[in-house]
């Protein structure tokens, strides 16, 4: 199939340019904004903590995704131009450097909060999922992500990439990070459950479907393969990920019955 052809720029009215991604990430952080008001009262905080939680959580997604995609992903050229890291239309954004600016803000805020920082990151954790979904559908949109060559029947045709079929992996991770991600850590969530089960539920599902997905997404081209012809930086950022969550999930089970 062809890739369908999505014009990348949502709003365009004079100088005033919306790309769709930027738009992705708007749809994020509403829908975190939303949920954490809905279950605002399960750590007692009130509206107004929410709202400065996604702004903290926000300044650690932005900075920390674009300073983790600097030195994962674009180390040599950042060395080359240090002014380079704040060029967002050059080159992108690392999730594993999102993910630590978000852990970095939510450690500020509980303690701001006096709050347990595994409580406030079990709140967090549910409310992640769907952000991610937007953010791969708005990698979709920009052509972004695409897969390595394949025969199955869905698989698409990337103009910007070259002729040949590819897997669609940035809709795999739309699918695994945002939507199966958040109906199991929803539901989990709605459930008794011990302290940094959820936290743990996330890292490793984010790190199993990461992984997976890894084998058939193309890496990038500047970095290749890391070893053995199949394994990426991808791979390699993940694994941590899968590790932690493990890691927590036993340790939970030590833990008392969370009420967040």
């Amino acid at each position: 199939m062809e890739y369908p052809a999505i014009e990348p720029i949502a709003v365009a009215i004079g100088p005033l340019v919306i790309h769709w991604y930027g738009l992705m990430y708007v749809v994020g952080f509403l829908s975190a904004w939303l949920l954490g008001r809905w279950r605002a009262d399960y750590l007692g905080l009130n509206k107004e903590d929410i709202s400065d939680l996604i702004f903290y959580s926000a300044v650690g997604v932005i900075v920390g995704g674009r300073l983790g995609y600097a030195i994962f992903y674009g180390m040599e050229q950042w060395l080359s131009n240090p002014l380079w890291v704040f060029q967002v239309w050059d080159g992108g954004m690392s999730f594993h450097g999102g993910l630590v600016g978000v852990i970095a803000a939510t450690l500020f805020f509980a303690r701001k909060k006096r709050i347990a920082f595994m409580d406030m990151a079990d709140f967090i954790a549910p409310l992640a999922p769907i952000g991610l979904g937007a953010g791969r559908l708005g990698n979709f949109i920009n052509q972004e992500l695409p897969g390595r060559i394949t025969d199955v029947p869905w698989a698409l045709i990337y103009p910007q990439v070259g002729p040949e079929p590819r897997h669609p992996s940035a809709l795999y991770e739309m699918f695994l990070e945002g939507a199966v991600l958040f109906v199991v850590l929803f539901w989990l969530s709605r459930r008794p459950r011990r302290r940094g089960l959820l936290s743990g539920v996330f890292l490793f599902g984010y790190g199993v479907f990461r992984f997976a997905v890894e084998f058939v997404r193309l890496p990038d081209a500047h970095i290749g393969f890391i070893a053995f012809d199949w394994v990426t930086m991808g791979h390699l950022l993940t694994l941590p990920m899968l590790l932690g969550g493990v890691a927590l999930i036993l340790w939970s089970r030590s833990q008392p019955v969370a009420s967040v």
